[in-house]
């Protein structure tokens, strides 16, 4: 199978927990799925066809690896060490905050190795990669931080800070092809609302290699019957269906573009 020239960065998926802050947590697993973008892993790495897939370990209600270096506690509750979930939602218990020391350890272990890696694509493929998508998921409504609380969200939103990462015909022609392979219509999928681009668009998009911040609705795969909300058991199988979907889109952008 032919490799694409594309760059896949995961920065939400991760789901681990230095071991020395499990005990100041006080949120559910099921608090900390819901603040995560749970699963992206298994949806969006397509391994070996994708020139290089980054994704990140650790999970996004410890460090965010889409937010500014500057953004610290207490300043930034929804920064790059949160205090708070996207629902508003306490992360640690009163007085068990990491500390100026471990959310240096912290960056200095999980943020500046991510962000290292995108930087070194960015240097090394540039000649290869023709197209880098910064990869995540969304609530189906959106939660109390976000602009568009308590509405209705898309299937499918890209990004592409209204052209300034990307050029507007090839995010299209890429809302064309998730059409296709995920047999959406094409109301299913909007561009720049609500998302345009987040840090990591923002900070590579402007660069050498066009940028495209990809959000999924979790109603495709973290409702019923795939996912069970009591056990937290998901549907094995529909990730897959997942993943092969937007890998066949992909494939599709490509070999449309070089045809």
């Amino acid at each position: 199978m032919k490799t694409l020239p594309v760059l896949i960065s995961i920065p939400h998926g991760g789901t681990y927990i230095p071991e020395e802050l499990k005990g100041s947590i006080q949120l559910s697993p099921l608090d900390l799925i819901d603040d995560s973008d749970a699963f992206t892993r298994e949806i969006y790495d397509i391994k070996e066809r994708a020139t290089s897939v980054i994704k990140a370990d650790i999970l996004r209600a410890i460090v965010d690896l889409n937010r500014s270096i500057d953004q610290r506690p207490p300043d930034f509750p929804d920064g790059i060490i949160k205090s708070h979930t996207c629902y508003g939602k306490q992360i640690y218990h009163k007085g068990k905050e990491p500390d100026s020391n471990q959310i240096n350890d912290l960056i200095q272990s999980f943020y500046q190795p991510f962000h290292e890696s995108l930087k070194n694509a960015q240097v090394q493929l540039t000649d290869v990669i023709e197209l880098a998508l910064d990869c995540h998921s969304m609530a189906a409504i959106g939660p109390e931080i976000s602009k568009d609380q308590g509405k209705n969200r898309p299937l499918m939103c890209l990004g592409n800070l209204w052209g300034q990462s990307c050029s507007d015909d090839a995010m299209n022609h890429l809302a064309d092809c998730f059409c296709q392979s995920f047999g959406f219509k094409s109301t299913d999928i909007q561009t720049n609302q609500p998302f345009a681009g987040g840090y990591i668009t923002q900070t590579y998009g402007k660069q050498t290699i066009p940028w495209i911040q990809v959000e999924m609705s979790r109603a495709l795969y973290m409702t019923s019957p795939y996912f069970d909300r009591q056990t937290l058991q998901i549907d094995s199988h529909r990730l897959t269906v997942l993943n092969q979907n937007f890998q066949a889109g992909l494939a599709l952008y490509f070999n449309e573009k070089e045809s």
